[in-house]
């Protein structure tokens, strides 16, 4: 069990904390229309930091095959998004050192520019032999509230130990 979970901090510490992306353009996507158009969904970007807090949980180990861990994620986010989120993040190591993959499913409830609501984030990382790539995309049709209708990805960076989230998404504009 101690080398799932060596592997699991490996995964955590590499795939889900090193900067995934560049930074993201903050123009609007081509093809999206001004706002004063009725029914027009508009991109926007949010950033902000994020606390995240990983608990390993019970999990099975089978024979030489890659080791596979459960992690419990808490986050907690600031800036444009002020919300927390829960989920479970499943993943596996290999015997080749740098090499890793995970996927996580975490529920957001709070706000996102004023908007209040929940959604659910999907994360699929994988880490070959260091080379880290990310995909956090927001589930389809998981908005509530005030963000349903929400679709986006999210970006993670880390800069000396601190978690930054870049966050592009597109919302319905409000019914008047």
């Amino acid at each position: 069990m101690k080398r799932v979970f060596c592997g699991l901090a490996r995964v955590a510490g590499a795939v889900c904390l090193v900067s995934w992306h560049g930074a993201m353009a903050a123009a609007p996507s081509p093809g999206v229309r001004s706002p004063s158009q009725k029914g027009v969904v508009v991109t926007h970007r949010s950033t902000g930091v994020f606390e995240v807090k990983l608990e390993p949980q019970s999990a099975e180990e089978k024979g030489n095959a890659a080791a596979i861990g459960r992690l419990s994620i808490a986050k907690q986010f600031h800036g444009d998004l002020e919300a927390s989120s829960s989920g479970q993040m499943l993943a596996a190591s290999t015997a080749t050192p740098g090499s890793a993959g995970y996927v996580a499913l975490e529920h957001v409830t709070g706000t996102l520019q004023g908007r209040s609501g929940t959604f659910v984030l999907q994360h699929s990382g994988t880490m070959t032999r260091g080379a880290p790539q990310l995909s956090v995309t927001v589930v389809p049709d998981s908005g509530t509230g005030q963000l349903s209708g929400l679709a986006g990805k999210m970006t993670i960076q880390i800069t000396e130990g601190k978690h930054f989230y870049e966050f592009e998404y597109t919302l319905p504009e409000p019914s008047n």
